[in-house]
């Protein structure tokens, strides 16, 4: 059983920055492919990212592409979002997901395990 639990969320005014992690436990998180989603109030869930379970490819949704960096430390079992030019669009709760063996894909149920979510607000 894999635990994720996302951090880093928070308020930024528009065209700032923050960064995601998203810690996992209870597995080998090296055969994880990792996905960022996200879901806005009255919305629902959206892929953001995503990379295959050996880093090899990476996968953004066109809204974020230039602006969104997806990364994975190994070593600190750590998955990160890198938000730059951040839009008041970009508001949402943003989940990080983990699928065995995964190739990345955006579909939501691929992934066998989520974390709690944390909020990003941008404001204008």
């Amino acid at each position: 059983q894999v635990q994720l639990v996302e951090s880093g969320g928070g308020l930024v005014q528009a065209g700032g920055s923050l960064r995601l992690s998203c810690a996992a436990s209870g597995g080998t998180f090296s055969n994880y492919a990792m996905g960022w989603f996200r879901q806005a109030p009255g919305k629902e869930r959206e892929f953001v990212a995503a990379f295959s379970w050996n880093g090899g490819k990476t996968y953004y949704v066109d809204s974020v592409k230039g602006r969104f960096t997806i990364s994975r430390d190994n070593a600190k079992n750590t998955a990160y979002l890198q938000m730059n030019s951040l839009k008041p669009e970009d508001t949402a709760v943003y989940y990080c997901a983990a699928d065995h063996w995964g190739t990345g894909g955006a579909a939501t149920e691929h992934y066998e395990y989520w974390g709690q979510g944390t909020q990003v607000t941008v404001s204008s």
